[in-house]
């Protein structure tokens, strides 16, 4: 019988997670390995466009050895749009077209094939999926006025990304596990029931959303900014039919306090630097985290197959760089990287993989890391349109505080 198991995230907030050791002797892998873009070509017949019409693309790392027939994918994040005028701006970037996305990217993290630095899985055939949609891969509409016209087809995408690696090895697949960050976190809990379901009926199936548990928060002035922004995306999009039944500093700087509910800026120090915060910010935060953790506190009790990796670290998506996922100085839990703790879920190593650290300050493994380019992550309008969040496509790589 197949083995599924829904796995929780959060980074400071992050949920589930890895580590494995094999007999034969570790090979390593490139470090920086790059790896070209793969066009989905028969997208066109299914329907499944990025919002300017472009074709939807995947990248692929064959896997070697032990891991030929076991697959990881992961779904790229990067924000969405919840209007018409969001989503056009984003159909002119590398968000919203394949057009204009770099044609390699390099692989680290979880999705590195060098074995000191991703033992569990460096060998498996490892596939990062473009994101183009700006819906977590879940639209299925589209708009056209005369002027503009834009596809919300990401559940389209999803479908046929999937077909075109069925034939490449991934209907044949052993041990599987389906990943992504942020947005893409999002599109793990949305697509984990029917990733299982192209899979044969005896592969371990898995799935691990990072940074992808976005909470119904009430912000610093006391609106639903998240609940609102989700409303409309879902509406615009047609996500509808496609909902599933069932501290991060990204959520920080858009749940808790997007631009719209600090207009005066009394938040920008805090949010630019942590140590920054004054008391009554500092307050806010760890209610933030305690609303976190009770949101999760049925999972954590009742979960007999689930894991979760909790810190406190000011950082959003934390599989996807090598520094975070494992490395000397990667953060840790009851001295368990981010990367042994998954392992350890993954392959049923020891006891339950539920590692929850203790609050901020007193976790000193974090690289607490603030997005390179601030303008960037901090852009939003006074609506929360666009979010626009830290290169959670793994592009530009975040500063440390």
């Amino acid at each position: 019988m197949k083995t599924t198991t829904r796995l929780l995230d959060l980074t400071a907030a992050m949920v589930l997670v890895v580590y494995v050791s094999f007999s034969p002797p570790l090979v390593s892998g490139d470090p920086g390995r790059r790896v070209s873009m793969t066009l989905v070509r028969d997208a066109a017949a299914l329907g499944a466009f990025c919002l300017d019409g472009s074709l939807p693309a995947y990248h692929l790392d064959r896997g070697f050895g032990a891991g030929s027939n076991n697959w990881l994918l992961q779904f790229e994040g990067g924000g969405w749009c919840n209007d018409i005028a969001s989503c056009v701006d984003r159909a002119k970037t590398r968000r919203g077209s394949t057009r204009y996305m770099s044609k390699t990217v390099v692989f680290t993290g979880v999705l590195s094939n060098n074995a000191s630095q991703n033992p569990d899985f460096y060998n498996w055939n490892k596939v990062r999926l473009r994101y183009c949609d700006g819906a977590s891969f879940a639209g299925d509409s589209q708009f056209g006025n005369g002027t503009s016209l834009l596809y919300f087809r990401g559940q389209r995408i999803w479908n046929a990304i999937i077909l075109d690696l069925l034939p490449k090895g991934l209907a044949k697949a052993h041990k599987a596990l389906l990943t992504g960050c942020s947005a893409g976190g999002l599109s793990t809990f949305l697509h984990c029931d029917n990733f299982t379901s192209y899979l044969p009926k005896n592969a371990s199936v898995k799935c691990m959303s990072d940074a992808g548990f976005f909470l119904d928060a009430i912000d610093v002035a006391a609106n639903r900014t998240m609940r609102s922004f989700y409303s409309q995306l879902v509406s615009l999009q047609g996500i509808q039919k496609n909902l599933d039944p069932t501290y991060d500093v990204f959520q920080f700087h858009h749940g808790l306090v997007p631009p719209s509910a600090d207009q005066t800026g009394r938040w920008n120090r805090c949010k630019l630097n942590v140590t920054a915060c004054n008391p009554h910010q500092l307050d806010a935060l760890q209610g933030f985290r305690k609303d976190m953790l009770g949101a999760l506190m049925n999972f954590f009790r009742n979960s007999t197959r689930g894991g979760m990796f909790i810190n406190s670290c000011f950082d959003h998506c934390q599989s996807a760089l090598e520094e975070t996922w494992l490395s000397p100085t990667s953060p840790r839990i009851n001295n368990k990287t981010i990367a042994e703790t998954v392992g350890d879920w993954y392959f049923g190593r020891g006891e339950e993989a539920k590692e929850i650290g203790c609050p901020y300050p007193c976790d000193k493994t974090c690289h607490n890391l603030i997005p390179a380019s601030t303008s960037d992550f901090l852009a939003s309008n006074a609506s929360g349109s666009g979010h626009n969040s830290r290169d959670d496509g793994f592009g530009e790589r975040p500063r440390r505080v």
